[in-house]
């Protein structure tokens, strides 16, 4: 053998060798790492599935209180008293004579009264006079064992959240 074939077929050799010795992902391989991506997909959506009727009692806790707080400085500027109206049946708020706002079917709402006690049903009224002065409850919202705690100070008309 000539020297120049010797060379061609250490060249052919060493080709075959490093070609064969590259290593591809194999169907199983990728099969598994399909599965488990989607097992990690279906685990991230039933967590955001669960934590989303939760975000929407947050928001309707901060909803109610900022509209009782615009009914205080309502009273406050205008200096007449203003009406705050909660159906507790149509599950809806607001002040009275301007448009209402509906609480989400799936977050449960109940006043609780100093002189009537714990109200579940029809209408409630939170008045608030010119001065700092209110007549009313505090407002509570629910989802599973979560709940907001709207509670209005009756002296200075204060609006506290706490949960």
């Amino acid at each position: 053998m000539s020297r120049r074939m010797r060379s061609l077929i250490i060249f052919r050799s060493s080709l075959q060798k490093s070609l064969g010795c590259t290593r591809a992902f194999t169907l199983l391989e990728i099969i598994i790492v399909l599965v488990l991506v989607a097992v990690i997909f279906g685990l991230a959506a039933l967590s955001f599935t669960n934590a989303l009727p939760s975000a929407r009692l947050s928001a309707a806790a901060r909803e109610l209180s900022a509209s009782i707080r615009q009914t205080k400085s309502l009273a406050q500027n205008r200096g007449e008293q203003q009406i705050f109206t909660i159906n507790l049946d149509t599950r809806q708020y607001g002040i009275e004579g301007v448009t209402a706002r509906t609480i989400p079917p799936e977050i449960s709402i109940m006043v609780d009264d100093p002189i009537s006690g714990e109200i579940h049903s029809g209408r409630y009224s939170i008045l608030f006079q010119a001065g700092a002065g209110v007549e009313g409850g505090t407002v509570v919202l629910g989802y599973k064992k979560r709940t907001f705690l709207i509670q209005i100070d009756p002296v200075v008309g204060a609006v506290i959240v706490r949960r």
